[in-house]
């Protein structure tokens, strides 16, 4: 037997004990899945993330970094914030540099 569950556009993964609570409109690796909350959730309860392929828009990122069009752009999954170090998950590439606010565009690659 087969079937088609969803779209794959957002999964629903549980938040583990020990990983804090989490806010709509950032983003998280949880259970080995990246993508953005689209709704708070606390430990042990669901979360729906966002993880369509999709040019998105954060603030979310190193402060210490710099992020130029066309960098890999990769997620610390410790600070909760995207850096183009090599030392996280590859996530996306950067498709507008980061502004005076910290923001930047970035288009968000398939899950693997």
């Amino acid at each position: 037997m087969a079937r088609q569950i969803s779209k794959g556009r957002s999964v629903k993964v549980t938040v583990p004990s020990g990983f804090g609570s989490v806010e709509a409109g950032r983003f998280y690796e949880i259970s080995g899945v990246f993508g953005m909350a689209v709704d708070n959730a606390q430990e042990g309860e669901q979360v729906v993330l966002l993880i369509e392929q999709a040019e998105y828009e954060t603030s979310q990122t190193d402060a210490a970094a710099t992020f130029n069009i066309g960098d890999k752009l990769y997620f610390d999954p410790v600070n909760k914030v995207f850096t183009t170090t090599a030392d996280g998950r590859l996530v996306g590439i950067v498709t507008q540099p980061k502004d005076a606010n910290g923001v930047i565009w970035f288009i968000l690659g398939p899950q693997v």
